[in-house]
């Protein structure tokens, strides 16, 4: 059975200011998520499942569907305030969404097999999805999930500070936790975060998660039981978020699961800032002249 992607695209970025999951990067027009939807083709994927707003479903699928036709099979997941609450109405002050890990749920009905989860705004890299898919057709299981681990020197911005979840890893590569930093920077030849106006130095080649998660369709059941607990501790917290590392974290602690750390040599990039766009932009066009890409991705 092959493989599912799921992409993350509901939300709108708020450093960024526009829908940058639907900006053009490539010399044919194509997003950043046309080029992961064309390495999880290559590697091996059978399905892409897109969790967005159901306000921008018709824009969307106007873009994505006429290009994915014939090449990949496509469903679509609207997160919405109310899914999964299980009959409690969705606090009245509430407007943020309730995060990743509710929206990895929303997807509770289509996919049925092993499957990756990513953002739409990140640039993997072709071995990230080699690797994922590899895991997914050969290792997962209900009791084995995992991360792509990206190095952290290959995940920075030039133009500010970046926040990154560096992984602590055991001997056998699964992961323990995850510690959220923020303020990450390269500072001359080291790397560092700043915390209550401290500074740490974060070894180079430190592994953090760029939220790229490959599951088994078993997480759903776990993630459901979990999201009902959070929501019932957080329900008067209106800005509180459900993430994914809270997932891994109960699967981890409460259904004695392992997560192994799949570390990645790709490059990866993304616009954490507007001014980063044109480096993204530089950054593709030099894989399409390296050959890595067509210059037209989907001819």
């Amino acid at each position: 059975m092959k493989p599912t992607l799921l992409i993350l695209a509901a939300g709108m970025a708020s450093r960024y200011g526009s829908m940058k999951q639907t900006q053009s990067f490539g010399p044919a027009g194509e997003t950043i998520m046309d080029y992961s939807i064309f390495d999880a083709i290559r590697a091996g994927f059978g399905k892409v499942v897109f969790i967005i707003r159901k306000d921008f479903a018709e824009d969307f699928k106007a873009i994505f569907e006429p290009k994915l036709k014939g090449k990949i099979a496509t469903e679509y997941v609207y997160q919405e305030m109310n899914s999964f609450l299980d009959g409690m109405p969705v606090p009245p002050e509430r407007t943020k969404p309730w995060g990743t890990g509710h929206a990895v749920l929303c997807a509770k009905d289509v996919i049925k097999e092993p499957f990756a989860v990513i953002n739409a705004d990140d640039f993997y890299g072709t071995d990230a999805f080699k690797k994922a898919a590899e895991f997914l057709t050969t290792a997962c299981n209900e009791k084995t999930y995992s991360i792509i681990g990206y190095q952290l020197s290959k995940t920075l911005s030039e133009n500010g500070t970046v926040s990154r979840g560096v992984c602590e890893v055991d001997s056998h590569h699964h992961l323990i936790s995850i510690k959220e930093r923020t303020k990450i920077y390269r500072d001359n030849d080291k790397i560092i975060y700043e915390n209550d106006g401290a500074k740490h130095e974060v070894p180079f080649n430190s592994s953090v998660s760029m939220n790229f998660w490959c599951f088994h369709p078993s997480v759903f059941s776990i993630t459901e039981k979990l999201f009902h607990s959070f929501v019932k501790e957080n329900y008067s917290n209106i800005k509180s978020e459900f993430f994914i590392p809270l997932i891994a974290e109960g699967f981890m602690n409460d259904y004695d699961g392992k997560i192994e750390v799949i570390q990645t040599s790709a490059q990866w990039f993304g616009v954490t800032y507007k001014e980063d766009a044109p480096g993204v932009k530089a950054s593709i066009d030099a894989l399409v002249k390296q050959g890595v890409y067509p210059p037209s991705l989907w001819g």
